[in-house]
């Protein structure tokens, strides 16, 4: 999904430059800011798979996670959704579809606030035993208990289940949580308020079920090797090298088996993007994100694709800084590093495709007003890149804060594509404001997601893939306290806007509409990030790979489930 999806959309790219590449944070965060020489572990990866019907990729980073509560970026949202199964399920171009739960058999009271889910019996887990409801309220009780810091499922449950907030807050156990299973296969849920955009929780990672007696006989080593992990989806598990690659065969117990076409998957870590393209053209790969040059070099290929994402990035301003903390908070000193650099030069360093500069944070063609069918986004130019804008705005920073020089680090990943981003991003801000000198600070993806989330950096660039499909996904990130927003932007009249539109505004869909557009509106007054880009993805890919032309517009980017090989 999905920060930045995880989707968080931090962001920050991966698995869009994976399968694509990536840096949000969901909605998923993903990771754009990351891609030695893991030539050797390639080849150990691929041993075994020659002749079988296996889809050959790769990632630019590890997997941070596998246990579904905890995952906030899209690696470890698209790997979750890959060997575990929900209520529901993505099918391609964004479909909700029947997955534990029948779809077609769901009962919703009148008032909106009680979900009845009736499971399927034919589902197990891969140990042979069956998914039954108590699965899902134990998974569900798991994600909500602080004790677990599950930020995401805190982000996406209080307010909205009842009790969620409450047991999270400390105030009540996770057992009154309420969810409950009036008998093996069915599971009802109550909601403190309409949720319009409930159907896309029923398929994000956050809400699956889980084994409670496999969960807790695992102990602090759930979900760390294929050996701890057990699936109830269409893959499993059966390798994860650290930083080397991951292998997952098909799971012959999956309720749906005989209509995965896949035999497996063998993913790669490779950081390095010309490594990746080697790897492609020797057949070593199925597919590979293209990045910079490597665009302009594959785009008259038969091979070669450009994807649309609802995917969007901005460079983050974090203004509980230590050291820079006084000067963030100033709104000229935001608005000067908000439009001194240039993105469509951006776009062409770390892509050399056709992703799109942007002036805003809610993605173009993904939400439409209820009524007029008009886009969510309508333009804006508030922070558009312009170096006069940009210096005059310094220049007044200058004078408020009193200085003449300062230094900022931005914080990237360690892939070819993050390094990119340092590097122009260093480029273009030197350039235009005088005075200013970045230190690049380049991490694996795994821990700039925990940098971020301690708020322990000043700039960073991050992206944000949604959760579901409704604009809150995007506008809720930067609520006063939040548990996406890792910038520290705080406004009251933008609080009260969001509040709104997660609250009485839930059954008045054109009010609701037109809140989020003003709140959006707000926080791009207030730079409270720097929007760069709505991202395209480049790549190549055999013909027979099929059921990867399309990205999700919300939640994991594939759905495995449907890709097949037809050799």
């Amino acid at each position: 999904m999905r920060q930045t999806k995880l989707f968080l959309l931090v962001l920050t790219f991966i698995l869009t430059l994976v399968l694509t590449a990536c840096s949000f944070e969901n909605g998923t965060n993903n990771e754009d800011a990351q891609d030695s020489s893991q030539e050797k572990d390639a080849e150990e990866q691929l041993e075994g798979t020659e002749g079988e019907n296996v889809l050959r990729i790769s990632s630019t980073s590890d997997i941070p996670t596998m246990d579904p509560i905890m995952a906030e970026d899209n690696v470890s949202i698209q790997y979750t959704d890959t060997v575990y199964e929900g209520l529901y399920r993505l099918a391609p171009e964004g479909k909700i579809v029947s997955g534990i739960a029948k779809k077609e058999e769901t009962e919703v009271s009148e008032d909106g606030l009680t979900y009845t889910f009736h499971l399927r019996e034919d589902a197990q887990w891969e140990n042979g035993e069956p998914v039954t409801a108590h699965d899902f309220v134990y998974g569900w009780q798991r994600a909500i208990n602080p004790d677990n810091k599950s930020f995401y499922a805190n982000y996406l449950m209080s307010g909205k289940l009842k009790n969620a907030a409450e047991i999270y807050g400390g105030d009540l156990e996770p057992s009154e949580l309420a969810v409950s299973a009036p008998d093996d296969y069915t599971f009802v849920v109550e909601l403190e308020k309409p949720v319009p955009y409930f159907e896309s929780y029923a398929a994000f990672p956050t809400f699956l079920p889980m084994n409670q007696a496999f969960v807790e006989e695992q102990g602090d080593d759930f979900a760390l090797a294929p050996e701890n992990i057990l699936s109830n989806g269409p893959f499993k598990m059966t390798e994860w090298n650290a930083e080397a690659g991951w292998e997952l065969e098909k799971n012959e117990d999956y309720w749906d088996a005989e209509n995965v076409a896949l035999d497996g998957i063998s993913v790669k870590v490779i950081k390095e993007a010309d490594t990746a393209l080697s790897n492609y053209e020797v057949g070593e790969l199925d597919r590979v994100t293209l990045s910079g040059a490597q665009v302009k070099d594959n785009q008259t290929s038969p091979e070669f694709n450009s994807l649309a994402e609802t995917s969007v990035f901005w460079m983050k301003m974090n203004q509980a800084s230590e050291s820079a903390g006084e000067e963030m908070q100033n709104l000229n000193f935001r608005t000067a590093l908000a439009k001194a650099f240039d993105k469509q030069a951006y776009i062409d360093v770390v892509y050399g495709n056709d992703s799109n500069p942007v002036n805003f944070f809610v993605p173009e063609n993904f939400v439409e007003h209820p009524e007029t069918g008009e886009d969510f986004q309508t333009g804006s130019d508030v922070l558009a890149y312009d170096v006069e804008a940009a210096k005059e705005a310094w220049n007044t920073a200058k004078k408020e804060l009193g200085f003449e020089e300062i230094t900022l680090s931005f914080l990237s990943g360690d892939s070819d594509v993050a390094k990119n981003i340092s590097e122009i991003m260093k480029t273009e801000l030197e350039k235009n404001l005088e005075g200013l000198t970045i230190e690049t600070v380049n991490v694996p993806w795994a821990q700039q997601l925990d940098i971020m989330r301690e708020q322990d950096y000043e700039l960073a660039v991050s992206g944000w893939g949604p959760d579901y499909k409704d604009a809150i996904s995007f506008v809720d990130l930067w609520i006063t306290d939040g548990e996406n927003n890792d910038i520290s932007y705080s406004n009251e009249e933008y609080d009260e806007l969001v509040n709104a539109a997660k609250g009485e505004l839930a059954t008045k869909p054109v009010e609701r509409f037109e809140a989020m557009q003003e709140a959006e509106k707000i926080a791009l007054e207030d730079a409270a990030i720097a929007p760069i880009m709505q991202r395209k993805t480049s790549v190549l890919s055999k013909e027979y790979v099929k059921g990867m032309d399309q990205l999700n517009p919300f939640g994991n980017d594939y759905s495995f489930k449907y890709v097949e090989l037809d050799k």
